[in-house]
């Protein structure tokens, strides 16, 4: 580990810079903007979950006073295929398709036309009136049923990427990844004891509490500008411009504040229809989802069908591993099968593994990111395979861990050598947690299981300005979702050595700052972070170049110390130092404005481990779980705010705990979804959970200046897991699906006497 630094500002605890306007109502999230001479726009949705459009009769509708444009499929472009690039990226004309329906509906809830009009009354009346016939088909609900051969075929134009040999007919299977190493008969043949099992968990939603929301306007010009909550309005942008077949310059973006995103507000739904209905109607047009729309129509996590065999020695040595997980992509293709084979694994020292991962079309909506995609599905069948075994050897389940933990050198299953981790000091802090080492409450049963997420950097740009009273303002190009622009202040109160104060942060649109990628992947402190830094660096070089022709001497004799320019020891006692408000003031008669600008693609992104411990108290007459006590330890490398990290921690641990115990799609026979609604769809509230604890370990990644890891992702990924071994302490046996809800508890209970 690297030595302890110490800072002034990084690591401190100030308040938010948003948070007044966010507690008084000022703040303008996505459908709190109006414009003169606004109309609402809506969508009507399919009623059935798979069908083709035989004819749409929007006559009537268009004919409704008060009602100023009509769209359907038709009025967008052919969609051709290629990528779009980012987190809410894919095949443009699966994502053009999944915007507005064109010759069929794949799921229930799918866009197939959408109104404008002078009220959102007016729009629902128009909305009734459009006419559509439908030609049911056969549909596809359950991800092992899809990929038989004999499975009724959504897409005709679908052939399976990623074989060994091009597929000669089309098939559910969008996408397979393999991930090997070594020999596995070999290293199960070196097996002392082999674990087992299959493992279901079910498709959930992010939750957020925000619906989408946009309000566009096109001028006389032809050009757009979007208002709208998202987690990336560059990526959103180039994902309208492909969709609409638009130039990026006829398209301003502008991200209002959000509600919460996590993964779910990359991709795009309503802003290429806002834009088109504005178009046609030559006015603002306003639009936002209902919360029964959200949940029907908007991307939700791939369901998974997961089997995992795992065999070790008695000493606990891991000899091999092997993981065949089917995961539901949607109507589209694009579940998270990638960073699912990536992570499964990458905890452990494995000499000899396999993972086999299918992306696979059903007749639900199109699955978008949730922090860590595919990571938590995956991680939970390992994750419960180590406990089972760890139980067959006698051994404490962190012991287990720390016999095989990854470290540094460490080969990755996807490929690369581990830089310094600290997956083992997470182990370490756990086992020594008081959570852990106090006895077990009566009744109740204790799990722990590991996480983990790779971190990603990708592109982003930031632009320091020096106000002429030293004052400082940062301009990114990153949604603030998790305290960002407070961390973005920090670090760059860091940097220049001024007060943190004096330090503003703002986002800018698309078109008044550089190109940032999508707020997701735990890239935004890191990537974003190193561009504001880099930024702070190019002010610093400026004020010494400006200092030292002051003093008529070379920049090389000149240093910057606590938010000064100095001069090198020995070089002329008698010059004064001059602070950045100094040469501010001054900065006309040395050359202008001083500004900072930095643009890269941040590299070194520091992978993130975790490990949950949880206690679960179970009523064997109701199948009723409670948490008792969840504890969340993460590596954060360097914690920038210490309690927005914690809030990461706490808001991943909550999430994965309500996707453990009691969240789930559930479908009708017919593809309709029954609990699109918070009564009914299970999320957490306060009531229903202790205290969450929280650890930050500190283990510096060496590739940023300042050693920090994302750690939006890690935290949501352990709980599954950890619950279904608390839960396996608690009975007495494994229940290996989820969630954890009464009816399934209860069940399970009685199936065991």
């Amino acid at each position: 580990m690297a030595e302890a630094v110490d800072y002034k500002y990084v690591g401190s605890r100030p308040v938010r810079p948003d948070g007044a306007d966010k507690v008084t109502g000022r703040a303008q999230y996505g459908a709190d903007i109006n414009l003169p001479n606004q109309i609402y726009g809506r969508i009507l949705r399919s009623t059935v979950a798979h069908a083709r459009i035989k004819s749409i009769d929007t006559s009537a509708a268009e004919a409704m006073d008060g009602v100023f444009a009509v769209v359907t499929g038709a009025d967008f472009p052919v969609g051709e295929h290629g990528e779009i690039g980012g987190e809410g990226g894919g095949d443009v004309a699966d994502v053009a398709q999944n915007v507005m329906a064109r010759d069929k509906v794949y799921y229930h809830g799918h866009a197939v036309a959408a109104v404008a009009a002078r009220s959102q009354s007016i729009a629902d009346a128009a909305l009734a009136a459009i006419k559509v016939e439908y030609e049911k088909l056969p549909l596809v609900l359950n991800v092992l049923d899809a990929m038989k051969d004999d499975s009724p075929l959504l897409n005709a134009q679908c052939f399976t990427k990623g074989l060994a040999e091009k597929p000669t007919k089309p098939s559910n299977i969008a996408n397979v990844m393999t991930l090997a190493r070594g020999n596995l008969d070999e290293g199960f043949a070196a097996a002392d004891v082999i674990h087992e099992s299959e493992h279901v968990v079910p498709m959930s939603h992010q939750g957020y509490i925000e619906p989408h929301a946009c309000t566009a306007t096109v001028n006389e010009d032809g050009r757009a500008t979007v208002w709208l909550c998202t987690q990336g309005h560059f990526d959103t942008r180039a994902q309208t411009a492909k969709i609409l077949g638009k130039s990026l310059a006829d398209l301003r973006f502008i991200a209002t504040e959000i509600g919460g995103g996590f993964g779910g507000k990359t991709v795009v739904y309503l802003e290429p229809v806002a834009v088109k209905l504005a178009e046609k109607s030559g006015r603002p047009v306003k639009m936002a989802m209902t919360r029964e729309e959200v949940f029907r129509a908007t991307g939700p996590t791939s369901g998974s069908v997961a089997r995992i065999k795992v065999g070790a020695k008695k000493d606990g040595t891991i000899t091999a591993a092997q993981a065949w997980i089917a995961m539901e992509a949607g109507a589209f293709a694009g579940a998270p099968i990638g960073p699912g084979a990536m992570a499964i694994f990458a905890p452990y020292k494995l000499e000899h593994f396999k993972v086999e991962t299918f992306d696979v079309l059903v007749n639900k909506p199109k699955v978008a990111a949730y922090r860590a995609p595919g990571a938590p599905q995956t991680m939970h069948c390992m994750e419960v395979a180590l406990n089972e075994i760890a139980i067959k050897l006698g051994m404490d389940p962190i012991d287990l861990r720390l016999k095989n933990a990854a470290e540094e050198g460490t080969q990755a299953p996807y490929g690369p050598k581990f830089p310094v981790i600290g997956f083992k000091e997470c182990l370490e802090a756990a086992k020594k947690h008081p959570n852990y080492t106090r006895p077990v409450p009566a009744g109740a049963g204790r799990g722990v299981a590991a996480g983990f997420w790779f971190n990603v950097g990708m592109q982003s740009s930031a632009e320091v300005y020096v106000n002429d009273d030293g004052t400082v303002n940062v301009v990114e190009g990153s949604p603030d979702i998790g305290g960002s622009r407070a961390s973005m202040c920090i670090m760059a109160a860091e940097t220049l050595g001024v007060p943190y104060d004096r330090v503003r942060a703002m986002v800018g649109d698309t078109d008044t700052t550089g190109f940032c990628n999508v707020t997701g992947g735990s890239r935004t402190t890191f990537a974003t972070g190193m561009a504001v830094i880099q930024a702070c660096e190019d002010i610093i070089a400026q004020c010494k170049q400006r200092a030292a022709a002051t003093w008529g001497i070379d920049a090389d004799q000149v240093d910057w110390k606590d938010g000064q320019v100095v001069p090198k020891p020995g070089i002329n006692a008698e010059l004064k130092p001059l602070t950045l408000a100094q040469l501010a003031a001054k900065a006309a008669r040395t050359g202008g404005p001083i500004a900072g600008r930095a643009s890269l693609n941040a590299q070194g992104a520091g992978p993130s481990f975790a490990v949950n411990i949880a206690d679960l108290a179970v009523d064997r007459e109701t199948g009723k779980v409670d948490v008792l006590a969840f504890t969340c330890i993460q590596d954060a490398g360097t914690a920038i705010h210490p309690s927005y990290v914690e809030g990461q921690y706490q808001g991943g641990a909550a999430q994965g705990l309500g996707w453990a115990l009691n969240e789930e799609y559930i479908f009708n026979k017919d593809g309709i979804m029954e609990n699109a609604g918070f009564l009914d769809y299970r999320v957490p509230v306060a009531s229903d959970l202790p205290m969450i604890d929280t650890v930050i370990i500190e283990v510096p990644n060496p590739s940023h200046p300042y050693g920090v890891r994302g750690v939006g992702e890690t935290g949501i990924v352990a709980p599954l897991a950890t619950c279904t071994n608390a839960m396996r302490d608690a009975v007495g046996f494994l229940i290996p699906d989820l969630p954890l809800s009464p009816p399934r508890v209860l069940a399970a209970i009685d199936a065991h006497g």
